[in-house]
């Protein structure tokens, strides 16, 4: 087998590759003597049609799929000998098949690129550092009532924090808009789920009253019909609501499923969830932090085939969210497709991540901790009413189990490298982890 190498771009690459015939004939000559055992053809007995026969009728056959075996071995083989990692499938270009004349073809794809990994060392990582206070808990605690709170309807107008019913009816120019209508919609005024400035005038109002509202619809507004426009709202109150909150007692704790009955049980049972609350967020803060670090500390060439990849994954899982069709055909002219430009951004960015975390665990020959993927595998099943058949399952499902290590490699990684960032701690309050973003990395210099 003879083999050439060409670069047609930065990760471009060309394979030549020629198998002689000595490498494809014998083995058709094999499989078609194999057939001439089996295979009924009219006027010839059982394993008596003459090999004449055979070739005429199956020879091609039979050419076509050694040919495709011995192609996809000899592409793998001359990866091996020119020391090549594609990235991605290739583009076949095969020369003509026949027999005596073996193969000639061409295999076009992208290799990954080769890179220097910036210093993990030089990477800044703010560790948070939280302690839960008896406030934290006590407002905590407040959220579980509020969460609880049942509506008494009142004879009075409405105030912030009170719940007003209404029927509405907008209106942009005097012409009624998609979604511009409601009935017996509650609305809890100064919760800020409306439209800004909806809210805040309905304060005041009474069961009974009519009330003309208007607002303006932000330039963003995802209903480009309605976007930035001034919209004229006819709103009747149909009653209005104060709140009451459960008494905070033995019996609202016993109500939430507190074994110990009592409000000191459920304070416990409380502290117990923002534990476990701060420990995810913790962890997820210095993940965004090491992963975002990782791809603004990196310079790397992407394969243009593995951001196409990712954009067109996002994009069917976002028709598929949508419900729409992945993809045109001639039968569905007008289906919409999402352009690449939506997705293009995160595509290079989760690739780039993938090609940076990939070398890391390359280099530093990382693997997951089997004690580790053992008690993450323990840990999905507990949320199963027969943990060991989910167990037996991911164990016998080589796929399904590779997700569980997948899950367990990305939080090494991140433990990986916060061992070796410069890391400074930071102080917060438990308010401020669980309900703020991360703050991405930073290289050390700047």
């Amino acid at each position: 087998m003879q083999v050439s190498l060409e670069a047609t771009s930065g990760l471009g690459r060309k394979l030549t590759v020629e198998i002689p015939p000595e490498r494809i004939d014998p083995e058709v000559d094999k499989r078609l003597k194999s057939m001439s055992r089996r295979v009924n053809v009219a006027g010839f007995r059982p394993g008596k049609v003459p090999m004449r026969i055979v070739k005429q009728r199956f020879g091609d056959q039979v050419l076509r799929e050694v040919t495709e075996e011995v192609l996809r071995d000899s592409f793998q083989e001359a990866v091996v000998q020119k020391a090549l990692r594609p990235a991605g499938g290739p583009h076949i270009h095969p020369g003509e098949l026949g027999a005596g004349r073996g193969l000639k073809y061409t295999a076009e794809f992208e290799v990954y690129p080769e890179f220097e990994l910036a210093p993990i060392e030089e990477m800044e990582i703010r560790r948070p550092e939280v302690d839960i206070t008896d406030a934290d808990i006590d407002a905590m605690v407040e959220t579980v009532r509020e969460q609880r709170k049942t509506w008494n309807e009142v004879e009075r107008a409405a105030a912030s924090g009170n719940q007003v019913l209404i029927d509405f009816h907008g209106s942009i120019e005097g012409t009624p808009f998609a979604g511009g209508e409601g009935q017996d919609v509650a609305i809890e005024l100064g919760a800020e789920r409306m439209l800004s400035g909806f809210e805040d005038q309905l304060i005041g109002v009474s069961k009974g009253d009519e009330k003309k509202v208007r607002i303006t619809f932000p330039d963003d507004h995802p209903n480009h019909d309605v976007a930035g426009k001034a919209a004229d709202f006819d709103v009747t109150v149909k009653s209005v609501s104060a709140a009451q909150l459960p008494a905070l007692d033995d019996s609202f704790a016993q109500s939430l499923g507190v074994t110990e009955g009592n409000v000191e049980g459920l304070r416990k049972a409380v502290r117990v969830n923002m534990v476990r609350e701060l420990e995810q967020k913790m962890q997820e803060r210095l993940k965004t932090q090491v992963m975002d670090g990782l791809v603004q500390r990196n310079e790397v060439e992407l394969p243009e085939s593995m951001v196409k990849h990712e954009i067109d994954h996002a994009r069917d899982q976002v028709m598929k969210n949508m419900e729409l069709p992945k993809s045109r055909n001639i039968n569905q002219p007008d289906e919409p497709r999402l352009p690449d430009e939506l997705f293009v951004d995160e595509a290079r960015r989760r690739v780039k991540l993938g090609l940076v975390v990939g070398e890391i665990v390359r280099r530093h020959e990382l693997k997951p901790d089997q004690d580790n993927v053992q008690a993450a595998l323990q840990a999905l099943a507990s949320s199963y009413d027969e943990p060991q058949q989910v167990i037996d399952y991911y164990r016998r499902n080589r796929s399904a189990m590779a997700n569980v290590e997948a899950t367990v490699m990305e939080a090494q990684i991140v433990e990986w490298v916060v061992a070796r960032a410069r890391t400074t701690p930071e102080k917060l309050t438990f308010n401020e982890l669980v309900r703020s973003p991360a703050t991405p990395a930073q290289p050390a210099d700047a």
